[in-house]
Order: structure tokens, then C-alpha cells, then sequence
């Protein structure tokens, strides 16, 4: 005659695999973010790292609640861990002293020129936008806010409209040289304008609208690997340079890791604001936000404000960094 196990016995058992049931992937996901093992399938899911933490704190109180000691002590160091990479974002850190110029530069991804232009320009008038970068860019998207009176508000431009996703565009208050237009994966990839900007008393600055390859299908992930490699790296030692548009990467990813350490400072990590989605749900899609699109800033520029703004028809959000530029 076979007993069954008294029903408090089943109970600590079914506790006991649910709490490792829970800790387990909790874990994994730490030492992915960790180890930079963002290939294949993971490199979307580690977007989404920063949900993850939050709920690395709810794992961890079911260990403790149901007084499962070696799922918790485990749940414990795989919180610690993602929150040790998350938690940073929503704190500010210290600006160099730069005393320069101030520099207002807003970056926005028109969704195929789907963009609302006048909210655009709007934005461009109203928070007095010095440099403007722009991804998706399209000749329809040019002459919409030409007409709006974006030429009289930055009348310097570095333009590469393209139908559908390819375009790129650069507009400036002030005069700019060395203009050109980069292509990523070999030609046949997104552009990426780019021009050196000759701010009034203070250094020149080589800004890029940048754009990547998104990562949307795991055949895809090579290129985007590539195309966040290949961008320009910073020079410390050099001129000043940003990069600022949709980089199809969030700070849980390697490679945008990587290009930080040449030598640039994400603008919104920067203020705190590094945990604001910026594409996500805004076309309808019910995907949590992520923050993909970024202002990265050489070290020497103090970074004094970061915003992130609403725009009508686009699945992203524009981004907007008040700046300080070091003295000549």
C-alpha cells in the first residue's frame, strides 16, 4: 500500500521548488547582464534588464517569506547584482567644470518621416534647440519642417533624406564644416549625418546622428554588433564629439558599453534620468519602454539637463540635453 506524504510535507516541497523556480532564471538573467552574453535571443531580452531588477526584489521577499535560506541567499546576490547595474541610472553624478558655451541638442527617430513635424519644430522653437539630430529621415519629413520654419531656426544642415528608414539628418543654429554622411553594414544600412559645429566661444564639436542596425530578428544581431562597433569612438585626447540618436542598445548591452568607455558619458545616466523609456508602447505596440535612444557626450562636456519628450506618430521619444562645452 503506497501513503501519501502528509499534505504540510507536499507543501514545503511545492514551496520549496517554487521559490527555485523563481530564483533560478533570476540568476541566469544576473550573470548574463554581467558576463556581456548578449548573442542570439538574449540581446532583446536583456533590454529589459532594468524589469527584471525591480522584480529581482519580489523573488527575493517569496525566498524570505516562505524561509527558504539557499534560494534567498541566491535571489539575494542575483538582486544585488542587477540592481548594482540598474539602480545608478536614477542617480546623478558629478559634471565636470566646464564654463563654456551652452549647447541645446535634441534627437528624435521619425519613424519613417511619421514623425508629427510640427511638434518637432515646436519643441525646436520652444526649448531653443541648438543642434538637432534626426533618424528615419525622409524627404516628405524635410520638406514638412522646412515649412514649418525649421530653416530659419537652424539654418545650417547636414541632410540625407532617404524614403522609408535610412535617412539621416544634422541641423545646426550655427555654421558647420566637414559635413558628410556615414553608411553602416557596408552601404545598405542606416546613414548617419554628421558635421563638426562651430559653437560661438568655444570649441568645435563633431556631432553624428547615429543610428545602428536593429537587432529585430536573431539573423540581424551580427549587424547590429558591427554597427555599434564601428561607431566613431571618442577622443579624449582630441576634439570634442557626440553621438546622439537611436542606438538600438540600452546601457545592459555590451557593445554600447564599450563605445562609453572611448571615453563618452550617457547624457541621461548622467542626470538620472537613464531609466526613462524612450521607444516602446508610443505606436501602439504593447511593449514596455526601453531606452534606446541616447546622447553620448565626451567626458570633458558637463551635462546639465536631460529631457524626454512626446511625439505624435513616432514609436519613439525625442531626447533633449542641455549641455556645457569646456572652454577653448
Amino acid at each position: 500500500m503506497i501513503v501519501d506524504a502528509p499534505p504540510a510535507r507536499r507543501n514545503a516541497r511545492l514551496g520549496t521548488v517554487l521559490c527555485w523556480l523563481a530564483v533560478v532564471p533570476t540568476a541566469l538573467w544576473a550573470v548574463a547582464r554581467l558576463l556581456g552574453l548578449d548573442r542570439g535571443p538574449l540581446v532583446q531580452a536583456l533590454a529589459f534588464t532594468p524589469y527584471v531588477a525591480g522584480g529581482s526584489v519580489l523573488v527575493l521577499s517569496l525566498a524570505l517569506a516562505l524561509r527558504r535560506w539557499w534560494p534567498a541567499a541566491l535571489a539575494a546576490l542575483a538582486a544585488v547584482a542587477l540592481l548594482g547595474t540598474v539602480a545608478p541610472r536614477a542617480l546623478g553624478s558629478p559634471q565636470p567644470a566646464a564654463a563654456g558655451p551652452t549647447v541645446r541638442l535634441l534627437t528624435a527617430n521619425l519613424l519613417a518621416g511619421a514623425g508629427d513635424a510640427r511638434t518637432l519644430v515646436e519643441l525646436v522653437r520652444r526649448h531653443q534647440v541648438d543642434v538637432l539630430t534626426v533618424q528615419e529621415f525622409t524627404p516628405d519629413a524635410q520638406a514638412a519642417l522646412d515649412q514649418l520654419g525649421l530653416a530659419t531656426l537652424l539654418p545650417h544642415r547636414q541632410l540625407n533624406p532617404e524614403v522609408g528608414t535610412a535617412g539621416s539628418g544634422l541641423y545646426s543654429r550655427w555654421p558647420i564644416t566637414e559635413g558628410g554622411v556615414r553608411h553602416n553594414l557596408d552601404g545598405w544600412g542606416f546613414t548617419q549625418a554628421y558635421a563638426t559645429v562651430a559653437v560661438p566661444g568655444g570649441p568645435p564639436v563633431r556631432v553624428e546622428s547615429a543610428h545602428p542596425s536593429a537587432p529585430y530578428a536573431l539573423d540581424q544581431v551580427g549587424a547590429w554588433r558591427a554597427d555599434l562597433t564601428a561607431q566613431p569612438p571618442a577622443t579624449p585626447d582630441g576634439g570634442l564629439r557626440i553621438l546622439a540618436g537611436d542606438f538600438n542598445a540600452t546601457l545592459d548591452h555590451s557593445p554600447l558599453r564599450a563605445l562609453l568607455r572611448t571615453g563618452y558619458v550617457d547624457a541621461a545616466d548622467a542626470t538620472g534620468e537613464g531609466l526613462t523609456g524612450t521607444w516602446g508602447p508610443y505606436d501602439g505596440d504593447l511593449i514596455p519602454p526601453v531606452t534606446i535612444d541616447h546622447v553620448l557626450v565626451d567626458h570633458r562636456i558637463a551635462v546639465r539637463s536631460v529631457r524626454v519628450f512626446a511625439l505624435p506618430g513616432s514609436d519613439h521619444r525625442p531626447v533633449q540635453a542641455t549641455l556645457t562645452l569646456p572652454t577653448p
